[in-house]
């Protein structure tokens, strides 16, 4: 993407109102006005509140909202120019259940309150395999415990991947800290599994293409409390 396009996209985001972008310095001082109000200052309803972190362009929270107009989804990145596409489609479509929040993930616990959560999706993540790298993956101890405090007590965490290193990694953590894990599958489009329709029932444009190639789509669906 050229750098006028994604100048473009940046600005429009400025006038989108589904588009939230606090800076760094309200996420690590509590200071963003929605934290513990996204209810009742930003869907403006009691639902509740699904995130989908590292959203890309935004395919999964978007489908994810058309499949249940009776929850609101959050669509986090860092990367603006390409949640753009997600944000200005919510728009067109007229979809009040969807917002995207520009921030890094490791500042997710400055920007929700405690137990305002209900569920947390994690979409193909880069599943940094280089040992080195650790700390940025999505599902490792400390990211865990960042999604702990803003879940509500019930609530779970999805993670459907095509790396079958990010599935093992997250199932052999999960069951080091003896986490619940409520439904766990390394070919969720297999014969005679019985998937959840939110995770078979949508695929992204490169899941597709993952697909078309033959690679396995894994999937776990775990919380902190049975």
């Amino acid at each position: 993407m050229g750098s006028k396009n994604k100048l473009k996209r940046f600005r429009e985001n400025d006038t989108f109102s589904n588009v939230v972008q606090p800076s760094r310095a309200e996420a690590e001082s509590d200071g963003l006005f929605l934290k513990g109000n996204w209810n009742k200052d930003f869907f403006k309803n009691d639902n509740p509140i699904i995130l989908e972190l590292g959203c890309g362009k935004g395919e999964y929270t978007v489908n994810l909202a058309k499949m249940y107009p009776n929850k609101n989804f959050l669509g986090v990145d860092i990367k603006g120019a390409r949640f753009w596409r997600g944000a200005k489609t919510a728009l067109e479509e007229g979809l009040v259940n969807v917002g995207f929040l520009r921030t890094q993930i490791e500042l997710i616990d400055g920007l929700f309150a405690h137990n305002e959560v209900d569920e947390i999706w994690i979409t193909f993540p880069d599943p940094q395999i280089k040992y080195k790298r650790t700390k940025h993956r999505l599902t490792n101890e400390d990211f865990l415990n960042k999604y702990k405090k803003i879940l509500k007590p019930k609530g779970v965490i999805h993670l459907k991947t095509d790396s079958e290193y990010m599935h093992g990694y997250t199932l052999g953590l999960l069951q080091g800290l003896r986490l619940p894990i409520e439904f766990a599958h390394h070919d969720v489009y297999g014969i005679g599994n019985h998937a959840p329709q939110q995770v078979v029932g949508i695929q992204t444009f490169y899941e597709r293409q993952y697909l078309e190639v033959g690679k396995k789509i894994t999937y776990i669906r775990f919380g902190f409390s049975s």
